[in-house]
């Protein structure tokens, strides 16, 4: 398996703050509902560990949540999705778990219907970019 695989993942010249505003926004105009933010590098910070720039953005679609939950509940543990924002090396990247990976491990969920979740979820970065 690749990164890609699981992985999608934009650069992005905007500032880290920017970044996170942008997914925001971009979470808004999808129609998804926000979660939680959370700061790792604060959170860490806290404990004594140094870190470098990363908020985990959890998001949650009404819809695609219903209907993979109907099919197996245990598909909770990969929810709800995420959107990270992440510096390394002075580069900016928007991150987002491919959903179709879901489909690897809970067969009840065909890969039509973890695309359209995956589609979603790319618009979004690529939105934010």
């Amino acid at each position: 398996m690749e990164i890609e695989d699981f992985a999608y993942i934009v650069e992005t010249e905007k500032s880290f703050d920017e970044a996170v505003v942008s997914v925001l926004k971009a979470v808004e105009q999808k129609g998804w509902a926000l979660f939680q933010v959370y700061d790792i590098k604060e959170r860490l910070a806290a404990k004594g560990f140094e870190q470098k720039p990363l908020k985990i953005i959890e998001i949650c679609s009404g819809k695609h949540a219903n209907n993979f939950l109907n099919k197996n509940r245990l598909i909770s543990l990969c929810m709800p999705c995420k959107i990270n924002v992440l510096e390394d090396d002075g580069k900016v990247r928007i991150v987002g778990m491919n959903p179709t990976i879901i489909s690897q491990f809970f067969p009840e969920v065909n890969e039509e219907e973890a695309k359209e979740v995956e589609k979603d979820i790319k618009e979004i970065v690529d939105n934010s970019r």
